[in-house]
C-alpha cells in the first residue's frame, strides 16, 4: 500500500479535496496537509519570512489523517514529504481543483504548484482539475481508473501529471485524450476595469472572458470539447 500525500490551492475543506481523499483511499494510507482556506493563484511560491502553523482537523473522510496549515500550498506539501507524512509519501496528489488548469493558467496555478513541490522533492506527482461548474459526472466516472494508471506511470525529472476533467454531463463526454501537451493558446482575455478613488489612488477589477477554442493536440483543445486531458508538465523554472 502506498502513502499518499494530497493538497490543494481551494483549502482543506474544499469538496474537489475530500471526493479525492475517498478516491485516493482505495490505493493506500492516505494523508492530507492542505491551507486553511483558499490559496489560489500562488503558483509555487514558499513562505520564507515568518513560521508556518499546522494543526490536526477533524477530516471528514474516515481513516485520513489531515492537518491544515496557514501557508501556502507548496509548503504544505513541503511540510508533509519533509516533516508529517512518516517516511515520506509515495506520492502527491493535488486537487480536485476548482477550476480548470491548462494553456498558460498553470503558470498561475496553486494545485500545479503543490504538484511540482511534490516533484521537486523526488515525489510522484499528480495534478487534478474540472471545471468550475460544479458538474462531477465525468470526473467521479473516470477519476480511479485515471489515478489507477498513472499512480506508477514513468515522470521525468520535475513532471508532473497533469488531468483536466470537462464540466458536461456523461453523455456528452468525448472520452479521454492522453499525451495532451500544454497549449500556448490563452485561456482568457484579461482586462482591468479603472475606478478613481481619490486624486492619488485608482482602483483595478480584474475581468477574464474566456477562450472557446484551443489548438489541437493541446490540453485547452480537449477540455473545450468535452475530452478528459492528460498529459504530462515540466517545471523549467
Amino acid at each position: 500500500m502506498k502513502k499518499i500525500l494530497i493538497s490543494n490551492d481551494d483549502g482543506i475543506m474544499a469538496k474537489g479535496i475530500i471526493r479525492l481523499s475517498l478516491v485516493a483511499k482505495k490505493f493506500g494510507e492516505v494523508y492530507v496537509v492542505a491551507p486553511d482556506s483558499e490559496r489560489s493563484a500562488m503558483s509555487h511560491s514558499l513562505t520564507l519570512r515568518r513560521n508556518l502553523k499546522v494543526w490536526e482537523v477533524d477530516f471528514p473522510v474516515e481513516g485520513v489523517k489531515a492537518y491544515a496549515c496557514d501557508g501556502k500550498p507548496a509548503d504544505c506539501v513541503r511540510l508533509g514529504v519533509l516533516n508529517i507524512v512518516p517516511g515520506k509519501p509515495d506520492v502527491v496528489l493535488s486537487g480536485i481543483n476548482y477550476g480548470f488548469n491548462v494553456a498558460g493558467d498553470i503558470q498561475y496555478s496553486a494545485t500545479a504548484g503543490a504538484a511540482f513541490e511534490g516533484a521537486f522533492q523526488g515525489i510522484h506527482s499528480i495534478a487534478f482539475s474540472e471545471d468550475s461548474k460544479n458538474i462531477h459526472e465525468v470526473t467521479d466516472k473516470y477519476i480511479e481508473d485515471i489515478l489507477r494508471e498513472l499512480l506508477d506511470k514513468p515522470l521525468g525529472v520535475n513532471e508532473i501529471w497533469n488531468v483536466n476533467f470537462p464540466a458536461c454531463h456523461i453523455d456528452e463526454c468525448q472520452g479521454i485524450l492522453e499525451d495532451r501537451i500544454v497549449s500556448t493558446d490563452n485561456f482568457y482575455e484579461n482586462t482591468y476595469h479603472e475606478k478613481r478613488i481619490d486624486d492619488k489612488t485608482v482602483e483595478y477589477e480584474l475581468e477574464g472572458n474566456r477562450i472557446l477554442k484551443g489548438t489541437e493536440g493541446t490540453d485547452l483543445d480537449a477540455v473545450l470539447n468535452n475530452y478528459v486531458s492528460i498529459g504530462k508538465v515540466k517545471n523549467v523554472g
